[in-house]
């Protein structure tokens, strides 16, 4: 105990413990310091202020690197198949449970990955938080990207009380969860049986009940749903949404706000597909990150007119 301190801490659950820290640290809260150690289930995070428990803390070595990674959850996802910077990502991140490395690139109809195991438990599954909402996820099941976390923030704050809205490859669910509080309907499809699967579990995680999980191909939703409209129209498969965006033409309201996002290799790249299927509308492209050397991500938000 010669090298450790003693200091005030808060106690959180193991699989919730990354979430209470990142909210710590954006308080100014957390002893940075220090530390933070998993014990007993519980993950101990070294804060600044009193609280009514202290423990021994080693310091953090600010100048440490650790192999580049992606955490989702308790999952960490190396880019290179590293088992000693695995087991040192643990070692210094004890919210989570598992270091994985990608055997394959996304691939197949349901756009799914393989992984190896590199130090850690012996799965693929872990608990996601993002504001204050839960997801299931399993990674080698159905895509999932925290990337998109603070656009569906974005999406939340354009929406209106008692809107009807679709999300045509909603996945696990990260869209209806986090907007669907603010929806009337909330339909939320997917090709992927294991996806919709997840997603009816989030939905009960997180009390939603006005949100209908579908299992099917997009482009039969508009005989699917048999001739439903809907205000708002989330499209977010970036390799193909905007082969999708006839059966979404058909599936808008008057008025409705249609979201496509698309990997794109220069501005307005799906301007002509979208006036194709929606003449008329208005449309506004948002960079949201780099993918590539010569490509990023985009979202083009669609503002269907009162007429087509």
């Amino acid at each position: 105990m010669n090298d450790k301190i003693l200091q005030w801490c808060v106690r959180a659950g193991i699989r919730e413990g990354e979430d209470v820290r990142r909210k710590l640290i954006a308080e100014g809260k957390a002893d940075r310091s220090l530390r933070p150690r998993a014990e007993n289930g519980y993950l101990l995070i070294p804060v600044l202020e009193e609280t009514d428990f202290q423990a021994a803390f080693a310091p953090t070595n600010l100048h440490e690197e650790l192999p580049h990674h992606e955490q989702i959850g308790g999952i960490v996802i190396l880019q290179e198949e590293d088992t000693a910077g695995a087991e040192k990502i643990l070692a210094a991140r004890p919210s989570a449970h598992t270091a994985l490395f990608a055997t394959s690139p996304v691939e197949g109809e349901f756009r799914t990955k393989t992984f190896k195991v590199l130090a850690g438990e012996n799965t693929t599954e872990t608990m996601y938080h993002e504001y204050g909402k839960r997801l299931i996820i399993d990674l080698t099941a159905a895509y999932f990207s925290a990337r998109l976390a603070n656009e569906r923030q974005r999406i939340l704050s354009l929406m209106k009380e008692g809107e009807r809205v679709l999300d045509m490859f909603t996945g696990v669910g990260p869209f209806p969860v986090m907007l669907g509080e603010r929806a009337k309907l909330f339909v939320a499809n997917d090709l992927n049986p294991s996806a919709v699967n997840l997603l009816q579990k989030n939905l009960r995680l997180n009390h939603l009940e006005n949100v209908v999980p579908v299992l099917g191909d997009a482009m039969n939703l508009p005989g699917m749903l048999d001739s439903m409209k809907f205000d708002r129209i989330i499209m977010n498969l970036p390799f193909a949404a905007y082969g999708f965006l006839a059966a979404a033409a058909k599936l808008a309201a008057p008025n409705a706000t249609i979201h496509l996002y698309s990997l794109v290799e220069k501005e307005g790249e799906h301007n002509g597909d979208i006036m194709r299927a929606l003449p008329g509308s208005k449309i506004t492209e948002r960079f949201l990150r780099s993918y590539s050397p010569t490509s990023w991500h985009a979202v083009y938000d669609i503002e269907v007119p009162d007429e087509m």
